[in-house]
């Protein structure tokens, strides 16, 4: 259940990227290619999103969602760095810092026991 409600979320977040992509601008360090950096996040969650929901592909899904946490998590890590993180506050930086190992942790409990 648990990768079926990550999965949603990663379609939810991966459509958004579409949406509104100004967005997720200002969590993205300058020297990255914004529109080319969203468009592929957004694209990865999406594919990622939809893997979880589809029983035979879930396995890969959750290893490849694990990955993307990975992936972002230095860009939690430059955000909780800034003097003024984007996230708002030191605490919420750091809050979200601690969900993404969580995450991080969970995913590879839930990749680990298929």
């Amino acid at each position: 259940m648990g990768a079926i409600v990550f999965g949603i979320i990663l379609l939810a977040a991966g459509v958004y990227h579409f949406v509104n992509p100004a967005f997720y601008d200002p969590f993205m360090p300058d020297w990255f290619p914004k529109p080319l950096a969203n468009a592929a996040g957004g694209l990865a969650e999406l594919i990622i999103g939809a893997l979880l929901l589809i029983p035979a592909y879930r396995n890969l899904g959750l290893w490849l969602a694990l990955a993307l946490m990975v992936i972002f998590l230095p860009l939690h890590v430059i955000d909780l760095l800034r003097e003024r993180p984007v996230i708002g506050s030191k605490l919420i930086a750091t809050a979200r810092l601690v969900i993404q190992f969580v995450l991080i942790g969970w995913l590879w409990w839930l990749a680990k026991g298929r």
